[in-house]
């Protein structure tokens, strides 16, 4: 199998009044400053990573420990982590230090100020550049099915926004971000991201934030459209799932079957339809590109990756996981069943700290 691994931006937060608060670099400094945790765009957030594995019990374990210790190292300062993608409550950020966080701030102002979101990004490991670009051609049409299976951000600056996944609205303010035509090849890649940057309009090549890209600095595939989900074991249904899309694609694209080549005009509109409705409503279908129930797109989803999770032995957990996700529902739920009423944000954020402690989720993986 593949090797994988995510990364989760989590927020850190006052235990009392569910803001969030600057202490980033108290916490990392607690915390020792491990292999498995980075300060982030903004000092009210941390990023914990996982190191490759194979199976969806190590990389879940190690979402546990990540998790555990750096809310460990959050209340030796006062505050707690919470696996929220926005922040319900209304509070001004603040920039983390250094030269390229201050110069995205000048350039990019109110995206740049506003910008407090928390996704998960699951890297899968490739081949070559030519077996990621092959992927990134036939991935695309299923990514907002995942967008709906990670809604974790109905809030946003104390407003109950109407969306399940407000974040994926904030984030695609950045100019790279979003859906983007085939590339074909590595060289048309390439050429891309360096015509990108070439305009002066964004810093440097790390700020091409496709929904999926080829990753600069490890040989993976790298999906970033999810928010982070509320619970571990979420995190690690989403990347067994994006797995499974990448090594179909792979598959595909080795046998010859072309990509299905969907415009990315459609592709945007089904990631927004996905960010408003989650799993609450109907959903773009990823091949027919028409309305659907969203158990039907999440059906299909499954029923794709279905071989290469049966191969993998990863099959009845999966499924059974989908079915208890789609029937309990993701953070989005849940942070709409905490607030009872408009001044009970605080709760939300209370129901989340626990939350992303939790060791339950639907996953067993002696299924």
């Amino acid at each position: 199998m593949r090797t994988f691994g995510v990364e989760e931006e989590l927020l850190i937060v006052d235990p009392e009044s569910g803001e969030p608060l600057p202490l980033a670099e108290r916490v990392l400094a607690v915390a020792g400053r491990p292999r498995d945790m980075e300060r982030e765009f903004k000092l009210e957030q941390v990023e914990i990573q996982t190191e490759p594995s194979l199976t969806q019990p190590e990389l879940l374990g190690q979402l546990y420990r990540a998790r555990t210790s750096v809310d460990r190292a959050a209340r030796q300062v006062g505050a707690r982590i919470a696996a929220l993608a926005t922040s319900p409550l209304s509070a001004a950020s603040h920039l983390s230090p250094g030269p390229r966080f201050a110069a995205m701030a000048e350039d990019f102002r109110i995206t740049s100020q506003e910008q407090l979101t928390c996704g998960l990004h699951v890297h899968v490991a490739v081949e070559s550049d030519a077996e990621g670009v092959a992927v990134l051609d036939r991935i695309r049409e299923w990514l907002p099915v995942l967008v709906a299976l990670s809604a974790n951000s109905p809030f946003w600056h104390g407003s109950n926004t109407g969306y399940a996944s407000f974040r994926t609205q904030a984030w695609n303010r950045w100019p790279t971000s979003g859906p983007q035509e085939l590339f074909g090849t590595p060289e048309q890649y390439h050429g891309l991201v360096a015509d990108m940057v070439q305009t002066g309009s964004i810093l440097d090549e790390g700020m091409i934030y496709f929904d999926a890209r080829l990753s600069r600095h490890h040989p993976t595939v790298e999906v970033r459209v999810a928010d982070v989900p509320l619970r571990a074991a979420d995190s690690a249904l989403l990347a067994v799932l994006v797995r499974g899309l990448v090594e179909t694609a792979a598959r595909e694209a080795a046998e010859g079957r072309p990509p299905l080549g969907t415009p990315a005009a459609l592709l945007r509109l089904a990631a927004w339809r996905a960010s408003r409705s989650g799993l609450n409503g109907g959903l773009v279908h990823p091949v027919k590109q028409v309305p659907v129930p969203a158990h039907d797109a999440v059906g299909d989803l499954l029923a794709h990756v279905a071989e290469v999770l049966r191969e993998s032995g990863e099959l009845p957990s999966a499924t059974r996981a989908v079915e208890q996700l789609m029937a309990r529902g993701t953070g989005e739920r849940e942070q709409r069943e905490a607030a009872v009423g408009g001044e009970a944000l605080a709760a939300v954020v209370a129901a989340a700290v626990e939350a992303t402690q939790s060791h339950d989720g639907g996953w067993d993986p002696s299924a």
